[in-house]
């Protein structure tokens, strides 16, 4: 199974090589873009301009792989467009974490706490994961990792992890039962959770395009 995935930060791809060596017969290639997610947020959000330069590459990148996966949350709308013109399928890495959070919610507590680290993946996860909601009892909470980008941008990933670790235990602490960590960039600090078990989107996302 080849699966060609699509990162808009070069910290992806180990993170993805680590979750593919769990998957017996699976190998990944990369395309690394940082310019398209730098673009959102200068621009406040996805734009009509760059979701479709998004999904002509993600549509390029269809040949000669049995799956495509865009791993960045921001642009995950693009994957939709792309979808329906590639020879492949395309998929985006939180559809699976949205399917899994929302089915843990629905047997539990019935809401969803989706934790997110950068302002332009708010609106876009929102969208996917009331998407998927929908039909049920399931509510979506969308909650922000404070200060968690800005050392992700300085390049200080262990206090990444360590502020997405705190936001979650928060969560956690007031009693939420299902903590969605929204970019698959914030799986290095599921471990570091002390009051729940957070769910993360790369494995997820590995496996449904394995699976398509």
């Amino acid at each position: 199974m080849r699966i060609a995935c699509l990162h808009t930060v070069e910290s992806n791809v180990p993170v993805f090589e680590a979750a593919a060596a769990s998957l017996a017969g699976v190998t990944l290639s990369h395309v690394v873009r940082p310019d398209l997610l730098k673009r959102a947020e200068a621009e406040g959000g996805l734009t009509d301009a760059i979701r479709d330069e998004a999904a002509e590459l993600l549509r390029e990148m269809a040949s000669g792989v049995d799956a495509v996966l865009l791993t960045c949350s921001t642009v995950g709308p693009a994957a939709e467009r792309a979808d329906l013109l590639a020879p492949v399928p395309v998929l985006r890495v939180d559809g699976a974490l949205a399917s899994a959070a929302v089915a843990k919610a629905a047997a539990g507590k019935g809401r969803v706490d989706v934790l997110c680290t950068v302002q332009t993946t708010v609106e876009p996860t929102r969208t996917l994961f009331e998407r998927v909601a929908d039909g049920t009892d399931v509510a979506i909470e969308m909650h922000i990792a404070p200060g968690a980008w800005e050392a992700f941008r300085g390049g200080d990933v262990a206090e990444y992890n360590r502020l997405i670790a705190v936001a979650a235990d928060a969560l956690f602490a007031k009693g939420a039962g299902v903590v969605a960590f929204a970019q698959a960039s914030m799986a290095g600090a599921a471990g570091l959770c002390t009051k729940g078990v957070p769910l993360t989107s790369p494995g997820a996302g590995l496996s449904a395009a394995a699976r398509s």
